[in-house]
């Protein structure tokens, strides 16, 4: 991978744990010893920091150093951690894997009532 192509990819995984902690740049800078400027060109893909640095990182956020440092944007479907360890458990449930396997199995009918059940729901959280 070119140098360009992982300060990007370092830049979107610090931006998306950044943004879930909902803490500021200059919060986490100075809770591992950068200056803000410094964490700010990591942000804006500018800079890549030494390991050290993204080891403080991945600790400060609970996270593995990989999940600053590779490219997981293909693999990533949810936008919330709960939702997607949610998704999972429904994956892995044998009895509720219809929504994952509906194509296969579901009558068209049955797909209808699951897409209204979840417009209601996604409606409940917009209101």
């Amino acid at each position: 991978m070119s140098d360009e192509k992982q300060k990007e990819v370092f830049a979107r995984n610090l931006n998306k744990y950044l943004e879930r902690s909902g803490k500021t740049q200059k919060e986490v800078a100075q809770a591992i010893g950068v200056i803000p400027t410094t964490f700010n060109t990591w942000c804006l893909a500018q800079a890549l920091p030494r390991m050290g640095k993204v080891q403080l990182l991945a600790d400060y956020f609970g996270i593995n150093k990989s999940d600053l440092i590779e490219d997981n944007s293909d693999t990533e479907y949810y936008l919330d951690a709960e939702t997607a360890k949610k998704a999972q458990e429904i994956f892995e449930n044998k009895q509720l894997s219809l929504l994952f396997d509906a194509a296969r199995d579901a009558k068209p009918e049955d797909l209808e009532i699951v897409q209204s059940m979840l417009l209601a729901l996604k409606n409940k959280d917009n209101k």
